[in-house]
């Protein structure tokens, strides 16, 4: 039975945008865009960009204009309504008590010493998010251990999410208060837009996403991931018991591959079966 509410949460790049390597099915897209346009859904985007880059995505690639941004990998929330985005302020003071006053730009100087960080441009900082660059060869685990090691000694909660940019062969890494990730994001969303576990997709590609497709939140891995983030899912989801809240697309749904939006739409239809004929109606159009 299908709820009588719907909240879509994607992540954007190599999720919901086809700007990965594998090719993206005819009218996926399109499908996904008559999906969202249903009163029923609420659709969020999930992602690491922060608001300029969202907003060229959404003019870029076409993308239906969403009704929540979850931008900067959890750290910022906008509610857009007729073009107009305004900052979810309650959640950033939700998040803000994590570093005890402090922000991102009081921390850099704890990590100044470690040569494979090297901070990102301004415009990818903000209060709550510190990003570096990483060269593709970084021993990333020892790296985040040294830098956890020094947060512990200074009481700063904090997630260290680690990703890699396929384009341009180059790994990131975040620094967030602990309670500013893309997971906790969707959490906060979904208590005070009255959502719950029954009525709530995620989607997503790359290892930011994990810690939301290893919840307990009904979450779906787009066939295009890396085999590494695929492989780093199932452990995860194992180790957490969540097996029955992962989907990983396979292809093969209304004739497509499973990348990219049509990954989002086979996730959708595994959780929610009853909307396969709406699907297949919209599709054949």
């Amino acid at each position: 039975m299908l709820p009588d509410r719907l909240l879509i949460c994607t992540d954007l790049d190599r999720t919901l945008l086809p700007n990965g390597s594998q090719p993206l099915s005819e009218g996926a897209l399109e499908a996904f865009s008559q999906l969202v346009a249903r009163p029923e859904v609420v659709l969020a985007y999930v992602s690491g960009r922060h608001r300029q880059l969202v907003e060229d995505a959404i003019r870029e690639y076409k993308l239906p204009l969403p009704d929540w941004v979850v931008g900067d990998v959890g750290t910022t929330i906008y509610q857009v309504r007729d073009n107009s985005w305004q900052h979810w302020l309650e959640w950033e003071r939700d998040i803000a008590a994590g570093w005890n006053g402090l922000t991102a730009t009081d921390l850099r100087t704890l990590f100044n010493d470690i040569p494979a960080l090297q901070l990102q441009e301004e415009a990818k900082q903000n209060r709550f998010k510190l990003s570096y660059y990483l060269p593709m060869q970084t021993d990333v685990a020892a790296v985040q251990a040294e830098m956890t090691r020094r947060l512990n000694e200074r009481k700063l909660p904090a997630s260290l999410i680690y990703s890699i940019d396929e384009a341009a062969e180059i790994g990131l890494l975040d620094v967030l208060p602990a309670c500013a990730t893309k997971l906790h994001a969707v959490e906060f969303m979904m208590n005070h837009l009255g959502f719950d576990l029954n009525n709530t997709l995620f989607a997503g590609d790359s290892g930011n996403d994990l810690p939301v497709i290893a919840s307990q939140i009904p979450s779906v891995l787009v066939a295009n991931a890396d085999h590494q983030v695929i492989e780093q899912a199932k452990t995860l989801v194992r180790e957490q018991q969540t097996e029955a809240a992962f989907y990983l697309a396979k292809g093969g749904f209304l004739g497509m591959n499973g990348n990219y939006s049509a990954g989002i739409l086979e996730g959708v239809a595994h959780y929610f079966p009853e909307i396969q004929s709406w699907l297949e109606i919209n599709h054949a159009q």
